[in-house]
């Protein structure tokens, strides 16, 4: 697979400027709606919710924007994934290219605007007064892992978009119920022993990584670092084993 990479490195930057240019292609602001998008969604956040929360849950802003940011990367990457097979069909019908590069391409997209949105994100946390300590470094890990996790994820739409069409449907009302699931708003905490449950959702995992690291100053622990990595790992390896069991019959359905 890293040969075939390799070899089509080109294609693989090409497919990035183009799945980039095209997200804000004919909009007066362009890339800023890279960053106004969380914010905005952040703003409506904040007005809304901290009438009910804001006052249990110190530097609330901030918590929000923990859940926000992270989601928001979730749900660009397998949403933008699910499609990019069928997007780029026209491409690979007429010449032998690996398909996983339509969606890798889509993932490093949404990396570049999760990127632009994070420097907001750590600007927002020196205005908000968060103290800033060495644990902030180790927001690459769940970083690394969401990535990793978006991918297996994607690989796993993107197959299953090809064969059932439905699924773009299905997908929308799971990932808003998964978003209420995933305490973006709310503290878990108010839940008592059903707190637990929560981590049973891999996106809470990576949105809890991100408030322990920057909203209290401390690593999580081994077992909480080995649930996020094998979170990333599990769905990576079922989504890799669906395409390469599946990939030679998507130019079928198109």
């Amino acid at each position: 697979m890293f040969t075939k990479f390799k070899e089509n490195s080109f294609l693989f930057s090409e497919l990035v400027k183009r799945d980039f240019k095209k997200k804000y292609k004919r909009t007066y602001l362009g890339m800023l709606w890279s960053v106004l998008s969380p914010l905005l969604t952040l703003l409506v956040m904040r007005l809304v919710f901290t009438k009910f929360f804001g006052n249990e849950i110190e530097h609330y802003t901030i918590y929000l924007f923990c859940g926000n940011i992270v989601f928001s990367f979730f749900s660009d990457c397998t949403n933008g994934g699910m499609g990019s097979l069928m997007g780029n069909a026209h491409i690979f019908s007429k010449i032998n290219v690996p398909k996983y590069l339509f969606l890798f391409s889509r993932t490093v997209s949404s990396l570049i605007n999760f990127g632009l949105t994070f420097i907001v994100f750590l600007i927002f946390c020196v205005i908000d007064g968060v103290p800033f300590s060495f644990s902030f470094f180790a927001l690459i890990i769940p970083i690394i892992c969401l990535v990793i996790f978006n991918v297996g994820v994607g690989l796993i739409l993107s197959a299953l978009f090809m064969f059932f069409r439905d699924v773009q449907y299905l997908w929308s009302v799971f990932s808003m119920l998964l978003m209420y699931m995933s305490a973006i708003f709310y503290d878990p905490a108010r839940f008592g022993a059903l707190e637990r449950l929560f981590l049973i959702n891999p996106v809470y995992v990576y949105i809890k990584y991100f408030r322990i690291a920057v909203l209290e100053g401390y690593l999580p622990s081994i077992q909480f670092h080995l649930l996020a990595i094998g979170y990333a790992v599990v769905f990576f390896a079922i989504g890799a084993l669906i395409y390469k069991k599946f990939n030679h019959k998507f130019i079928y359905y198109i």
